[in-house]
């Protein structure tokens, strides 16, 4: 055993108690992971009936109660369930075209600090426009269909990418970039082994707050389309005076929003193992 002015490496000080080595950590799903998101859920749906059907604190026409809301669900199956498989794959599909976009040109801002300062100020310009007003010159300028919806898709989510991207490539740990110069790896091998890796962390957090832009973007961009998702339906009932299937097709994205989201932190999990053994947890 290797031994460090006169005391072996791994053994406590005379005076000072042994350290006991950190037990493993618990994998698999735990109680807390299902058991709190439902107690949230339950203590929401408590507080929206009491704020509507309790205290009649809010306009029925408003905001209806949650049993009338579960009903018109339920009554109008046939229709919403179909929108919401329509809104999912716009979701997505945009949400797929602004990753690849947003993490290559990330890429090329963290590769160039000219591309950067070149850049940068026109993405911060374009991300500024309040996208809903871009709605009605979406369809003048790409059509009807789903152009308009993966153009908003893609407006929302690209620039919490990008940023995302080029902040995980440009702050790789100093020890790391040390050792891979010490081991006199090219620019590719850098970057491929140290950058990338190092950066994946960061790259996880634009893309998790990207997700939830990206069902906000498909249903202002079905605002202005004739796909039939749940925003086109909102707009439809809301006209006709159902309040309660529109604050259905409404509770049906936030349940899509929160699926996919949960769904892309357990690709984080699964792609990046090393990030939970190297931090503390909660």
């Amino acid at each position: 055993m290797t031994e460090l002015t006169g005391t072996r490496v791994g053994a406590a000080a005379p005076d000072q108690p042994a350290i006991e080595p950190a037990g493993p950590r618990r994998t698999g799903v735990r109680p807390a992971a299902v058991g709190l998101p439902a107690l949230g859920l339950l203590i929401a749906v408590t507080v929206w009936w009491t704020v509507t059907s309790g205290l009649h604190l809010v306009h029925p026409a408003s905001l209806p109660p949650p049993q009338v809301v579960w009903s018109a669900l339920t009554g109008t199956s046939d229709v919403l369930l179909p929108a919401l498989g329509i809104t999912t794959a716009m979701t997505l599909l945009g949400f797929l075209l602004s990753s690849v976009a947003g993490v290559l040109i990330g890429m090329a801002l963290a590769a160039s600090r000219r591309v950067e300062r070149m850049f940068a100020p026109l993405l911060v310009a374009i991300n500024a426009v309040p996208k809903i007003a871009l709605g009605p010159l979406l369809v003048v300028s790409v059509g009807w269909g789903q152009k308009p919806i993966l153009t908003m898709v893609f407006l929302l989510c690209f620039f919490p990418i990008v940023l995302s991207t080029a902040t995980g490539l440009t702050t790789t740990p100093a020890d790391l970039a040390d050792l891979a110069r010490s081991l006199n790896a090219s620019w590719w091998q850098s970057f491929r082994k140290v950058r990338f890796p190092a950066a994946l962390p960061q790259m996880f957090v634009g893309l998790k707050v990207a997700m939830p832009l990206a069902a906000i973007g498909a249903v202002i961009g079905e605002f202005y389309s004739d796909k039939p998702g749940l925003g086109y339906q909102i707009l439809q009932y809301n006209g006709i005076g159902d309040s309660a299937t529109a604050w259905a097709a409404i509770v049906l994205i936030a349940l899509m929003s929160i699926l996919l989201y949960s769904a892309l932190s357990l690709v984080e999990r699964l792609a990046l193992p090393w990030v939970r053994a190297t931090t503390s947890s909660r």
